[in-house]
Parts: structure tokens; sequence; C-alpha cells
């Protein structure tokens, strides 16, 4: 039995790889932020040890490591784009921490598994399909500190670190209302603004994602291994848009909702005037093309004879979240 710290379960991604980690009878520890809500807390199992500490205090997080001996690692914590705070604390609430788990790692023997972001390629990546020698792209800070973490973990695999480096796409599945939630909310209410040119994206769901972070607690892969975790292929968005469409409309989405590129054009140009990273991402993910290199973890998966995922028809998880709303 390993006794086992993990971070982020509070979100969607890291609820979901606790919630799959239950049945494998580890000894569980789960950092929370303190102040924390009861109301996000009353999902986490009653046999999970709960402790608050929040990963952008340097000095309490290094307080309660000296007192652990954790056998793994589980990093999925992390303050993502668009919130409302200063680069000092993105930097410690990412980099900093992601530094003291290795270290804490290094010391211990300890194997450390990473949630890092295909986002180290930038929100849109300078090249199709975005793979392991694709250039790294801080296009925005919060790119920027899963690049300097991913930095932090090569340097340490070098001097005998154990660790696995997960980049997932935007994921989906019940209980994330960000991208693809919203997307279905869009076409739901007829306000997807549809560019007038073919757009590959690359979604994940869910399911891959936690399948890709219990393969690595369970299974020995060297000192080092980076995964880019997506389904098994990328999706037109006109098709998937359409799919959306047809489960909520019984019938595709209307031309006469497409605009002309120029119109994207102009509208991030507009969005990088203001600053505003969150608007500059949603103009870029749905005009351009992103999707990545995912063959290195297909082909682990079918050794372990876990099922691929694809978006249609799979993406129908999401759209029946937002029918129940």
């Amino acid at each position: 039995m390993a006794k086992v710290l993990i971070t982020g379960v509070t979100g969607f991604v890291g609820r979901a790889v606790l919630k799959s980690l239950l049945p494998l009878d580890h000894e569980i520890h789960a950092l929370v932020r303190p102040g924390t809500s009861k109301k996000r807390l009353q999902n986490l199992h009653d046999n999970v040890s709960i402790h608050a500490v929040d990963l952008a205090d340097t000095y309490a997080l290094r307080d309660y490591l000296k007192t652990e001996d954790f056998s793994v690692v589980i990093h999925i914590g992390a303050l993502r784009g668009g919130r409302k705070a200063s680069r000092l604390e993105y930097y410690r609430s990412n980099v900093s921490s992601t530094e003291q788990f290795v270290d804490f790692c290094l010391k211990h023997s300890a194997k450390l598994i990473f949630c890092s972001s295909v986002g180290v390629f930038g929100a849109i990546p300078k090249e199709l399909p975005a793979n392991s020698q694709t250039e790294r792209n801080a296009d925005n800070y919060y790119h920027y500190t899963k690049i300097e973490a991913e930095k932090i973990i090569g340097r340490a695999v070098l001097h005998g670190l154990i660790a696995a480096i997960i980049r997932p796409s935007i994921t989906y599945g019940k209980g994330d209302y960000g991208f693809p939630y919203q997307l279905v909310k869009l076409v739901h209410k007829y306000c997807f603004p549809q560019i007038n040119k073919r757009i590959w994206i690359h979604l994940c769901n869910i399911d891959a994602l936690v399948a890709a972070f219990r393969w690595c607690l369970q299974n020995d892969f060297g000192n080092s291994l980076t995964w880019n975790v997506a389904d098994r292929e990328p999706v037109e968005l006109g098709a998937l848009v359409n799919f959306i469409s047809r489960q909520v409309h019984k019938k595709n989405y209307p031309s006469i909702f497409t605009i002309d590129r120029r119109f994207f054009a102009a509208g991030e140009k507009l969005s990088r005037i203001l600053k505003n990273e969150l608007f500059i991402s949603r103009f870029e993910l749905i005009s351009q093309s992103w999707f990545y290199d995912v063959q290195d973890y297909y082909a682990q998966m079918k050794i372990s004879e876990i099922k691929p995922h694809f978006t249609i028809p799979d993406f129908q998880i999401t759209i029946d979240d937002y029918l129940k709303k």
C-alpha cells in the first residue's frame, strides 16, 4: 500500500483522479487551500486525510512536507489561466510548489506525477500536431509557469528523480463548466460564432486523463515519462458543433451564424490591446487549429487494454450535463 499525497482535489481533474484512486486501497492525503468551503469538501471520501495548506504559501508547504514520508506525490493543483491573481501568486502556486515537491521526492525517493498542460506549446502550437520537440511558447503567464515547472522536473530527473509529466488538453466530462460546457451552452442558445474555415481541435475526455494518472501510479516507467493526453484524434470544430446542435435542436447548426474570419482577427487584436488573456484565448480556440501528438500515450494504453476515447460521440457526457441544469 502506497502513501499518496494529491493536490488539486477540489478541482475538476483532481476530484476525478482522487475518486479513481479510492478503490486501490492506498493511504491518501490531500492538500486543500485554507478556507475552502465545506460544500467543495463534502464530496471527498471519509478515508482521505485532508490538510489545509496553500500551495502559494511557500513556508507552510515546506513545514508540512518536513514531517511527512509519502511514496508518491500527485501534483495537480495550480492557479489556472484567466484568474485574477498576481504574478507572484501564480509563480508560487505553480512553480515554487512544484520545486518543493521535487525536493521532497528526491529526498524520500518518492515518485512524482505532475499535471502540466499542453499550454506549454502555447494556446495555438507553432506546429501541428504539437509533439515533444515542438517549441515551447509562453504566450501567457500561466503557460510560462507550466514551462518553468517542467524545467525544474527535467533538471531533477538528471539527479535521480522518478517523474511523470502528464499534459492534458482542454478536458471535458461531468462536472466541468469550462470551454466544452460553454461551447454547448453557446450552441444551444444559437450564440456560437462559427468561423468560415475548417478548424481542428483536440479535446480530452476526463476518463482518458484519469487513466493516465492511474497507470503512472501503478506502473514503473523508468526515471521519466512525458505524455500529451487527449482523445485519440482531433475533431473538426464544425462537425462537433453540428453534433451538439443535433442533440439539443434535432438539426445541424444554422449556417447563418457563420462569421467571416476577419471578424475573429479583429476581436483577437482588440483583446490583445486590452490585455485580456481570457478573451484572447477564446478567440484563438475557435478560430485556429490546435491538436497534439498522443501516440506515446495511446500505445501504452493499448498494451494496458484501455479503450481509446473519441470526441464524437464521447462529448455526449458534456451535453447531457448541460441539459440537466
